[in-house]
């Protein structure tokens, strides 16, 4: 079942990827059954990731040197312009964020005027660590407030972006902060933005996210906003 495009619509699916390849293929065989195109972004990865994502059938662009998640973010969007899609919808590598939801997100995107779309983990948290829920809800509570409007589960990936949202390129960040930046920006501009319930699936992956150093880029985004 494809979900790709009506006539105002092009939709395609980004994965940032750093040290996927035990993953990579499966979540974009599964990816496709939705979406035509799959752009992913292998942020100089040691392993096999660009390999497996290729042989996958994806789109695959290489950074040569490791830029963090933004930076690969800002490449897949770049590409996505190019090739004349409207719509992005972001989900990690890792297999995480289940494709069965893709549709949630598309139906959101349709909506007139929605700039961002963002996945709500909170809706159903099994699984989810407790610390990690209590870190995301206490971020979630701060940037609602900021955005003035009220963001769920702002620190969740899985999202859906206009390409047209002026935020994906104004945004200065490079790392995971970047997500959060783009949030702000498109909440200053006026921009709608929406959440969707989601499911996450946890299965003991080790998180990429460096606990003390993200923090302090957090709040010095924060401070540079």
């Amino acid at each position: 079942m494809t979900i790709v495009s009506n006539d105002s619509q092009r939709i395609a699916v980004v994965i940032p990827a750093y040290r996927e390849a035990a993953h990579i293929a499966e979540v974009i065989r599964q990816v496709r059954q939705f979406v035509d195109n799959v752009i992913v972004v292998d942020d100089c990865s040691p392993d096999a990731t660009s390999a497996e994502a290729k042989a996958a059938g994806a789109t695959v662009i290489r950074h040569e040197v490791n830029r963090g998640k933004g930076a690969a973010l800002k490449t897949a969007f770049a590409k996505l312009k190019e090739l004349g899609y409207t719509h992005g919808i972001t989900l990690d590598g890792d297999g995480q964020h289940d494709p069965e939801q893709l549709p949630a997100f598309v139906a959101a995107l349709r909506e007139p005027g929605v700039m961002l779309v963002v996945g709500n983990r909170f809706s159903n948290p099994r699984g989810m660590p407790m610390v990690r829920r209590m870190v995301n809800a206490s971020m979630s509570w701060l940037i609602s407030r900021i955005c003035r409007s009220a963001i769920p589960d702002s620190q969740c990936g899985y999202r859906g972006v206009a390409v047209a949202n002026a935020a994906v390129g104004a945004a200065q960040s490079n790392h995971y902060d970047y997500e959060t930046e783009v949030l702000i920006l498109t909440a200053r501009a006026k921009g709608l933005i929406r959440s969707v319930p989601v499911r996450t699936i946890y299965r003991g992956e080790t998180s990429k996210i460096r606990p003390i150093r993200d923090t302090v880029r957090f709040f010095k985004l924060l401070w540079r906003l």
